[in-house]
């Protein structure tokens, strides 16, 4: 007990240290589609883990501004180990600082990714120092990825994270927390994009309107069927959220399409949602429907292995006099993925709110709260053992 203590009472000692990188890194402005922009934050972040003597590979991206991996030093080749998993990129622009400055009043930091989610990387890094400085060692050796596509879907890097998510014991997801209590996220929805588009027949609206078939009047059909498939008592929704068609007024629609959101809590309903929208059928006839998509990011289920870490966590924060709660998220994140093949806890960054969204900011205060929080997680024994 006095040894977690001993933990919170260093990292509060370290946090003015902590709030001077955090400034740093949203200083550097990440977005996930400039790939360019990224050099400069894994540079630092490559430096940081060099400081506590792990060994960071830094893995280039095609598309994106590739990937930060870093590794314990001292992992035997036997030793379990478990993984910290964060992004560097953000959603917003270059050139966001000049109207959404980076600001500290008293206790509340403003600026864009200060919450999603670099606060998240300061914890990961001081959580591993506290550990070093206190001549600490866990018996699961600590690994870390952070990406920069994760706010595009981590289209390149999911492979990776997937891989590492195979390998370890448990993931400890550096995303921020869910609300003002800060809760853990336990689950997630699961995340689809979909797209149908409509291919009909041209003719003149007003000479021979039979002549043609109209991809706008099978496009409103087909959006009908689209909503029936919510069902917000179980969590469903699907949203067609932009809709395009036809040529002129005086013309039947050659063409239309619309692009769907889709949220689902559970496998079972990903499967069925999916199912559904690739078995739509025409009903006008002379058209033909194309239909694409999938659900890219499976839910986060409240699985055995997930409440079992969420139990150790809810044990650790009680001998810290911490209380914390457990939520579920709208949004997916590469928890979803690490889920699926180990016990995962994400939200496990800071307190605060505005994520993609202009009044982003976090509690500085409960920086050193969440980051001990995290480091008696490094330090607990492989779940398989308790």
């Amino acid at each position: 007990m006095e040894d977690r203590k001993q933990v919170l009472a260093h990292l509060r000692s370290q946090q003015d240290s902590m709030t001077a990188l955090l400034k740093d890194l949203v200083l550097m402005e990440t977005p996930s589609t400039d790939a360019e922009s990224q050099a400069q934050i894994r540079a630092r972040l490559k430096a940081e883990f060099e400081q506590i003597d792990y060994r960071v590979n830094l893995i280039p991206g095609r598309n994106s501004g590739g990937h930060v991996y870093a590794s314990a030093k001292y992992r035997g080749k036997r030793q379990p180990a478990q993984l910290m998993l964060g992004h560097c990129d953000t959603v917003w622009p270059i050139g966001t600082l000049m109207d959404m400055p980076l600001v500290l009043q008293e206790n509340i930091l403003h600026g864009p990714g200060v919450y999603d989610m670099k606060a998240g990387l300061v914890e990961m890094i001081y959580a591993l120092r506290a550990i070093e400085e206190l001549g600490m060692r866990p018996t699961v050796a600590p690994l870390c990825f952070i990406n920069s596509d994760e706010e595009i879907g981590s289209r390149e890097s999911t492979r990776y994270v997937r891989a590492l998510a195979q390998r370890v014991d448990r993931c400890m997801v550096l995303e921020p927390s869910l609300g003002p209590s800060g809760k853990i996220k336990t689950a997630r929805k699961g995340v689809g994009r979909f797209e149908v588009t409509v291919q009909g027949k041209a003719a003149h609206a007003g000479l021979d309107p039979g002549a043609g078939a109209s991809a706008i009047l099978e496009l409103s059909h087909v959006i009908q069927k689209l909503f029936e498939l919510n069902d917000p008592e179980h969590g469903t929704s699907v949203n067609v959220g932009v809709i395009d068609g036809g040529i002129r007024p005086n013309m039947v629609a050659p063409q239309s399409r619309a692009i769907i959101d889709v949220r689902v809590q559970t496998h079972a309903d990903a499967e069925r949602v999916e199912n559904a929208i690739h078995g739509l059928e025409a009903e006008t006839p002379g058209v033909i429907l194309t239909i694409e998509g999938s659900i890219g990011r499976p839910p986060m289920e409240r699985t055995e292995s997930n409440q079992q870490l969420w139990r150790v966590a809810q044990e650790l924060a009680e001998d810290l006099d911490l209380e914390i709660e457990q939520g579920t998220a709208g949004g997916g994140s590469d928890g979803n993925t690490t889920s699926l093949y180990t016990a995962t806890l994400d939200g496990m960054g800071a307190v605060g709110d505005g994520a993609h969204a202009h009044h982003e900011h976090i509690d500085i205060d409960l920086l050193p709260e969440r980051c001990a929080l995290l480091t008696l997680l490094l330090l607990a024994p492989p779940l398989q053992n308790n």
